[in-house]
């Protein structure tokens, strides 16, 4: 069973995002964490850096494979999990708490509503498993 939690804005690229004052709290989803297996590597941008909506800002690799992950709003980087670079698996055991992946400055706050609530994301998921 695939764990979505009602409160978070999601992407079809199986990442979420959550408020946290002006930051927004990135991470991948529970979907996509089973998907990929237990991950061994994490790589993440330096704080301070500039992310762009839809471009590449990380990877996740696995035993059997690499994702990369695309940003849902441009900004820079306020924090990236540094829990990550020990213990990559936090990704598998916690991906909605202590294995976020980034915080990020939006540029442009409103890029949250670009984003699918929790229901959208179930018919996304449901639709993508042909069921």
């Amino acid at each position: 069973m695939v764990v979505i939690v009602d409160e978070l804005s999601y992407t079809k690229d199986h990442l979420w995002a959550r408020v946290e004052g002006e930051l927004f709290v990135i991470g991948i989803t529970d979907y996509v964490q089973k998907k990929l297996g237990e991950a061994v590597y994490v790589e993440l941008p330096q704080e301070g850096a500039a992310i762009a909506r839809d471009e590449v800002f990380g990877s996740v690799e696995s035993i059997t494979s690499m994702s990369d992950l695309y940003s849902p709003v441009s900004g820079e980087i306020a924090e990236a999990n540094e829990v990550l670079g020990d213990a990559p698996q936090t990704i598998n055991s916690d991906p909605y708490g202590e294995g976020w992946l980034i915080k990020v400055r939006p540029y442009n706050p409103d890029e949250i509503y670009d984003m699918v609530d929790s229901d959208e994301y179930r018919e996304f998921l449901e639709a993508e498993e042909g069921g």
